[in-house]
């Protein structure tokens, strides 16, 4: 059986993207790979968090007792197949039909190559629903000596290679790119976090703008001017000049980091407007996909595809495209489907991969000893 749902949770801790997907060989004579396949995605659904599960979620970022992380893993757990029995509705799939589960989970804590933890009890989703599930994905890289992170590379080169060299541009909570050579050869494949996404543009607004949860089409952005000299001074941190292979997460840009951003603008600038504020995180995602792409893109990319939930930001891929022009930039939609759905098309893919006993890392992208098969699994 080739269907397989795919579940994510993300940094930006909006919600739920679940996925259905039929898996599809490649012809043999134009792939680069043997695993590649072709992504049909089925249905896609995205649940959003409550206010009071996202504040959860929040706090257990930063604060909590044993009982307080336990009890969310399992809570969690039960929202995740919630999440699937909705997204299997929506595409009207038999259960029976559905190879596995690949959970993501909600990272908790990454502090690579160190250690790395996600939430969501993989058990729960296997009682609820009766489908194998397949979860856990980093600490097998992690262990290896890798970066446990990003993990989408796999997906980007097996699933969305052009005839080209392309950029996959993912801006979720965090940003991270996947450079990839025609028709996905994996020996050629490099991947790395670029840094913040749209977790300090919505942690900025939330702070600025009474009620808002972030800036919805990147209107607050447009309004105002950024303050190039706090973005000057946020790349010159040391995580934007280190070297691929390279992760980072909330544990960098937390509350401190937007607290930081916030009064510093206030110093530079006294008379600075919140839009003019919320411009210059915008402005500080951009350049520092900008300046990534800058110090670690030697190949001959022509053209970026951007995802995620900074992909519906106007302003910022306004930002973007004069960045880094010459490049061509595009939604992911424009080539393939929703780009809200890929990563968890990818840990559909991930779930594949593992029941195949296929390699999921990419060693090039998160600095692992060798591939590896990712993941455990929890049978229905």
């Amino acid at each position: 059986m080739s269907v397989y749902v795919g579940l994510m949770s993300g940094t930006s801790l909006d919600g739920i993207s679940a996925a259905v997907v039929r898996f599809t060989p490649v012809d043999p004579a134009t792939a680069g790979s043997p695993s590649r396949r072709v992504a049909e995605l089925l249905a896609f659904v995205s649940t959003e968090y409550t206010p009071q599960q996202r504040d959860r979620l929040q706090a257990a970022l930063t604060e909590g007792t044993a009982r307080d992380y336990c009890r969310l893993g399992f809570d969690l757990g039960s929202w995740l197949a919630d999440a699937t029995v909705a997204v299997l509705a929506e595409a009207g799939v038999p259960r029976s039909t559905v190879r596995a589960i690949g959970s993501h989970g909600q990272t908790i804590w990454h502090e690579a190559p160190h250690s790395t933890w996600q939430l969501g009890e993989a058990a729960v989703i296997a009682e609820r629903v009766g489908i194998d599930v397949v979860s856990d994905f980093r600490v097998r890289d992690v262990a290896a000596g890798g970066q446990g992170a990003p993990l989408v590379p796999i997906a980007d080169a097996l699933l969305f290679a052009g005839d080209d060299w392309r950029a996959l541009q993912n801006i979720g909570g965090i940003g991270n790119v996947t450079v990839v050579p025609p028709n996905g050869k994996l020996d050629g494949v490099r991947a790395f976090d670029t840094g913040p996404g749209v977790s300090v543009i919505d942690a900025v607004t939330r702070t600025l703008i009474a009620g808002a949860t972030y800036d919805v089409d990147g209107k607050h952005a447009a309004a105002g001017t950024s303050i190039d000299s706090v973005v000057d001074h946020l790349l010159a941190h040391p995580y934007f000049a280190a070297e691929p292979p390279k992760s980072t997460g909330r544990e960098l840009f937390d509350r401190a980091y937007v607290q930081s951003l916030i009064e510093r603008c206030r110093e530079k600038r006294p008379s600075a407007t919140p839009a003019d504020i919320i411009a210059t995180a915008t402005s500080l995602t951009a350049r520092s996909i900008a300046d990534s792409y800058r110090r670690f893109l030697p190949e001959p990319v022509t053209e970026v595809l951007v995802s995620g939930g900074g992909a519906k930001n106007p302003t910022l891929l306004s930002m973007i495209r004069q960045a880094i022009a010459p490049m061509e930039v595009l939604p992911f939609a424009d080539r393939f489907f929703d780009g809200e759905a890929k990563e968890a098309v990818a840990f559909a893919l991930l779930a594949w991969l593992f029941v195949e006993g296929r390699p999921g890392n990419v060693p090039r992208a998160t600095g692992a000893k060798g591939p590896r098969v990712l993941g455990k699994l929890s049978p229905a």
